[in-house]
């Protein structure tokens, strides 16, 4: 298995997470029906919310019960409702007392193709993790897994090192559903998103092993 990103990679910077969570492998280790399944897909979309003063953020409000997670340690999963219906997975950067997270926004699945093509039924494979309640849905992901460290040894969410995205490959633009968040926050261009082409899948392309089924 590829090494796990360190609790020091989250620590940097929040621009630079945001930026260099791309390519990189989101993993989540279930057990169903008495057995484990690992689900994992390549990060291309990435936004930044960037503490107390980013009046996009949460934190903007301060501590509070909800954002009380982002003031702790780097490489903790913030994870919140949103839209009465979406569940969206966020990782906590910077120092500890620094209201900071990423949010994922969307992944190319690589694992647990049939696991996910159930969860996103009806869905074309494109529009599986296309966006952040969705990859969710796809991998599992609830409130449940709140204050989760991905950096634990024992972590059941995590992300490991995947191939490098080269900067010609990166665009970047302004975060999305911001509602009436007032200037200059509501265009900073701290949204990241790859090149890197959705796969093409249909459950007729899958393979199909033990392992895959449920």
């Amino acid at each position: 298995m590829a090494a796990r990103l360190s609790r020091a990679f989250y620590k940097q910077s929040t621009l630079a997470v945001a930026r260099g969570l791309l390519g990189q492998r989101l993993v989540h280790i279930q057990r169903i029906n008495g057995r484990e399944r690992r689900i994992a897909g390549l990060i291309t979309e990435t936004e930044a919310y960037c503490g107390q003063e980013d009046l996009a953020c949460h934190a903007r409000a301060g501590r509070t019960k909800r954002t009380d997670v982002m003031f702790g340690p780097p490489g903790v999963a913030y994870v919140y409702f949103t839209y009465g219906n979406h569940w969206m997975l966020n990782i906590v950067t910077e120092a500890e007392g620094t209201p900071h997270a990423v949010l994922i926004r969307a992944v190319q699945p690589l694992e647990g193709l049939e696991l996910i093509a159930r969860r996103r039924k009806g869905r074309p494979a494109p529009l599986w993790t296309n966006g952040p309640g969705k990859l969710a849905q796809a991998f599992g992901i609830t409130g449940k897994h709140n204050y989760l460290s991905l950096t634990d040894p024992k972590a059941i969410i995590f992300i490991e090192r995947g191939p490098a995205v080269a900067d010609r490959d990166v665009r970047t633009g302004p975060r999305v559903g911001l509602g009436a968040t007032p200037e200059p926050w509501l265009s900073k261009p701290w949204r990241y998103m790859t090149n890197l082409p959705m796969a093409n899948l249909s459950l007729a392309d899958m393979p199909i092993n033990k392992e895959e089924r449920t």
